[in-house]
């Protein structure tokens, strides 16, 4: 479906056509449940989040007003729910540090070696090691291409904040991919660790 197709969709879905809200759900949900489990790195909760960003979606359409692009507008919704699902689940998220400084070393940085989308299997693990706040942030910036001011938006937290994690979160997976760093994942456990792998 090109964006005209998605523009009548949305219009038809604002006026009270499940039909049309039903082909949006079809034609989105790939990339609504890949974005989740980027963020969850789980297959089970990426599915729960695909869910409630659905339903938050149709309630809110009403009030979409076309400033952006539905995807756009969609994925914003997605993040949110992503955060309030592993926020209500993990108590203290937040790793930021305010002391810390922006990374200067271009040894390892997750956009170059991303392409349209695919991640190879070490960034994949290195990625699911992360504490769930910082995979978030490294996930929109360096996959998804977002300023660190959008970031922060859709995180709820401040552009220092987004540095910090962006820095952190890359460092750590530079010292992982180096071998100088055990993976540890506080929020999952060794079994469900492998939802961003299948879902990529």
């Amino acid at each position: 479906m090109g964006s005209l197709g998605i523009d009548d969709a949305v219009a038809a879905a604002r006026g009270g056509d499940d039909a049309a809200f039903e082909r949006l759900v079809r034609e989105t949900y790939a990339g609504v449940f890949t974005l989740a489990a980027r963020i969850t790195g789980n297959r089970d909760d990426a599915a729960d989040v695909a869910q409630e960003a659905y339903i938050r979606a149709y309630r809110g359409l009403v009030d979409f007003r076309g400033e952006s692009r539905f995807t756009t507008w969609l994925h914003r919704i997605t993040v949110n729910c992503a955060n309030t699902l592993l926020v209500r689940r993990n108590a203290n998220l937040s790793d930021a540090n305010e002391h810390d400084l922006p990374d200067g070393n271009r040894e390892y940085h997750p956009e170059h070696r991303v392409d349209d989308g695919e991640i190879d299997a070490e960034i994949k693990a290195a990625l699911e090691a992360l504490p769930i706040s910082t995979r978030a942030v490294v996930v929109l910036s360096d996959i998804y291409d977002l300023s660190h001011a959008e970031i922060g938006k859709q995180l709820g937290v401040s552009t220092t904040a987004v540095k910090v994690r962006l820095h952190r979160g890359r460092k750590r997976m530079r010292n992982q991919l180096a071998g100088g760093l055990e993976p540890v994942n506080c929020e999952a456990s060794p079994a469900k660790t492998g939802g961003v792998a299948r879902a990529v």
